[in-house]
């Protein structure tokens, strides 16, 4: 009975990996890899000839979210948008704006880093048929870790005056940010690789491991989620209790449960409502608009359309490209390692 059960919830599993949801991720995933070849081509070719044939690709300042929200607090308090990394400040905003808007959708949609996180413990999970479930003891104290982290970079910020901020946004180490952010990648230590190898380790076994304990951005963003207008809604009369919901959630929440679900671990990836076999039981509302409204495909279409339109708006309004030059991207070059803020 319980092997019976266990190809079952894999069948489920599997069939939500080819989820409109999954087709958005391998979008974006791919676009993120493209951006960061682009970028290793464009940093390489002014460290060989001093000129490049491509552009630096905007998309690699999503990977710099304290800095941008530096640049958004200096934003809100002089008016002046950073142009330095202009991008980062545009990402950011989207993914603050999307999860008051669709709880943390876009850790469980757009995050490249949340994707990945979530096909290694699927991979895990087509390997072992199952995934480990921390003990309240241990999952709780652990999950506090993100949001530790959290309110330090939060606090940090927030504690930065105009002067700081100004010498910050304007100084040497934010104009190269992005390049020893790839040099980080590139050159990656021992004890970062074996760090990684830990991530990996743990994921392959826990769900979504490192956005479920360890990732700032995530617990940032689940603040207005918490607040969302958006939840997922249990209709218990045409319920059958079959627990599906709750077996396929990330997040592990209490799906079957409860007759809404308010959390700010909820990412909004619906993977609850599409395992639920029984029509209109389980569903992703947004009030004030009618439950039945948003499917995957519509989650899906106005995600992606809806960043796409931030990004010509802000192209538009010439905040999206960097004014940073290439002379002085090269000038740095050279001492790129002893840069620091």
């Amino acid at each position: 009975m319980a092997n019976s059960k266990n190809i079952k919830l894999k069948k489920r599993f599997m069939s939500i990996h080819h989820s409109d949801r999954n087709k958005v991720q391998w979008f974006i995933f791919i676009i993120t890899i493209l951006a960061g070849i682009q970028f290793t081509v464009f940093i390489s070719s002014l460290e060989l000839t001093g000129n490049s044939t491509v552009s630096k690709p905007q998309a690699v300042d999503g990977f710099l979210p304290i800095g941008s929200l530096v640049s958004l607090k200096y934003y809100f308090k002089t008016g002046i948008f950073d142009h330095v990394h202009p991008a980062g400040v545009v990402i950011l905003l989207f993914a603050v704006l999307l999860s008051f808007l669709l709880k943390k959708a876009f850790c469980s949609w757009f995050c490249p880093v949340g994707t990945l996180s979530e096909w290694v413990w699927k991979f895990g999970y087509r390997i072992f048929s199952k995934s480990v479930k921390p003990s309240k003891w241990i999952d709780i104290p652990l999950r506090s870790l993100k949001y530790l982290l959290m309110y330090f970079f939060v606090l940090s910020v927030l504690e930065m005056d105009e002067g700081y901020m100004t010498s910050f946004l304007n100084g040497q180490y934010w104009k190269v940010a992005d390049v020893k952010m790839l040099l980080f990648f590139t050159g990656m230590s021992g004890v970062t690789i074996l760090v990684l190898i830990l991530l990996v380790a743990g994921s392959l076994f826990i769900r979504n491991f490192w956005c479920r304990y360890l990732c700032p951005y995530g617990a940032f963003l689940g603040i207005f989620s918490l607040i969302s207008p958006s939840r997922i809604a249990r209709n218990s009369e045409s319920c059958t209790d079959c627990g599906l919901c709750s077996q396929v959630c990330p997040a592990y929440l209490p799906v079957d449960k409860k007759e809404y679900i308010i959390s700010a671990e909820c990412t909004g990836c619906v993977a609850c409502s599409e395992a639920c076999p029984v029509k209109n039981t389980l569903e992703f509302e947004t009030l004030p608009m009618r439950s039945s409204f948003w499917t995957a495909r519509r989650l899906a279409f106005f995600i992606l359309c809806s960043f796409l339109v931030l990004v010509v708006v802000s192209k538009a309004f010439g905040i999206w490209e960097s004014n940073v030059v290439s002379d002085e991207i090269i000038k740095l070059l050279p001492r790129i390692e002893t840069i620091s803020h």
